[in-house]
């Protein structure tokens, strides 16, 4: 549905993204993460037609950014960071002065369809700059939604909101996404684990990173990790004694009786750990495999010293 090949923006000598390349699939929700400045905006607005790139090529619905940028627009739903509304007009107002916009043949059924899809219906006759921000963000995604475009870009839809908002506008974003092509910018790491599919890290213009969280975890990770709480032992006590197991790297004291066991890439020594605690009389609470969470995977990332993207 999308398709992204060298994208690369200069404001002046400054590049803003450097050599973008990405696919996204019909049907994906794909989540742009990374800090402030890292590109995410600035490749979004290309994508949606809001600007045009210094160098490279993408197609969105099929139609190509720079030759077919109408017929783009018509099949892309944008969402800015700083939602545009006409803040003096009704919910059905606005709605209505965009569609109007747009062209729309039967703007009246296209504006209840949207407002019933983003949950507004019952705020239609209310001024827009009286809502709550989180359903001022609604408006802005019924607005996106008007043409019912098969692709939304939504950049920070989260942005500014209370975490009660921000769950909201997150579960209607994950149901979105089951009749749409999605692609989601923030830099709010529980945003992209519990919405998107897959992820792309940009850090400085770049891509760093892009595949599924579980992809990531098992490409960067250096080592194994399992979690284990014992009961009933003095915390040196367990150390020596899991360090005595062949692969055990390190044995890391948590709080609780945890520990975290590391052990060299590509060894399960669950059986071993188990084996050893039961075997010393201990109380053997939990044990399980421990991954890499996404904090984890954006941190090394985007600070790492060599700057080598991993694709």
């Amino acid at each position: 549905m999308i398709e992204a090949r060298g994208l690369t923006k200069y404001y002046g000598k400054l590049a803003a993204i450097k050599d973008v390349s990405f696919d996204v699939a019909q049907g994906e929700v794909l989540g742009f993460l990374g800090p402030d400045a890292a590109g995410k905006t600035t490749t979004m607005r290309i994508l949606a037609g809001y600007m045009p790139a210094s160098a490279g090529q993408a197609r969105v619905a099929g139609y190509d950014i720079a030759r077919n940028p109408l017929d783009v627009r018509r099949n892309v739903g944008y969402l800015p960071e700083s939602v545009p509304l006409y803040k003096d007009m009704t919910v059905r107002a606005h709605l209505h002065y965009i569609a109007t916009l747009r062209g729309l043949r039967r703007p009246a059924g296209a504006i209840e369809r949207a407002m019933e899809l983003v949950q507004i219906t019952h705020m239609a006759s209310r001024p827009v700059g009286k809502l709550p921000k989180a359903h001022r963000q609604r408006v802005g995604l019924a607005q996106a939604l008007l043409h019912n475009p098969p692709v939304l870009i939504l950049d920070e839809p989260t942005a500014g909101l209370d975490p009660a908002q921000i769950v909201e506008v997150r579960d209607l974003i994950r149901n979105l996404g089951k009749e749409h092509t999605v692609i989601l910018s923030t830099h709010i790491l529980s945003e992209v684990e519990h919405v998107c599919e897959r992820v792309l890290i940009l850090n400085e213009g770049q891509i760093m990173a892009e595949d599924s969280r579980e992809q990531l975890r098992s490409r960067l990770k250096g080592s194994e990790r399992i979690h284990v709480q014992v009961a009933g032992a003095a915390p040196h006590q367990v150390v020596e004694e899991l360090l005595h197991i062949a692969d055990v790297r390190e044995v890391q004291p948590k709080a609780g009786g945890a520990y975290a066991v590391i052990c060299t890439l590509g060894a399960d020594l669950r059986a071993e750990v188990a084996e050893r605690v039961v075997g010393q009389g201990w109380q053997l609470l939990e044990l399980r495999p421990e991954g890499l969470s996404l904090e984890e995977i954006f941190l090394k990332l985007t600070h790492d010293e060599r700057g080598e993207a991993i694709n």
